[in-house]
């Protein structure tokens, strides 16, 4: 009986991180990836243009995109680009 409950208990707390875990890492779709490229060329991207300092450019954006966010969320809206946001993985870093 003790052992059918333990089992019945790590069931019901491991179960909901499984799932939770396989819902975030999906695939991004086509439509995520245009809404991204479309709030990057909002921020300031160019990504037709002469491309001398591609990262620097690109990860500049996305800071600015993340700090609106950031913004608006902190004022009591949730953000933007919940669908379309960048990897929490993906560095951040500045030019200097």
């Amino acid at each position: 009986m003790k052992n059918l409950i333990c089992a019945i208990l790590a069931a019901v707390l491991i179960v909901p991180a499984v799932s939770f875990a396989q819902t975030s890492n999906g695939p991004v779709t086509r439509a995520e990836v245009r809404a991204e490229l479309v709030q990057l060329e909002k921020a300031g991207y160019q990504p037709a243009a002469k491309q001398n300092h591609y990262p620097d450019e690109i990860q500049a954006a996305e800071a600015r995109v993340q700090a609106a966010d950031n913004a608006y969320a902190s004022h009591g809206g949730a953000p933007a680009n919940t669908a379309a946001a960048a990897p929490a993985s993906m560095p951040v870093v500045s030019a200097n």
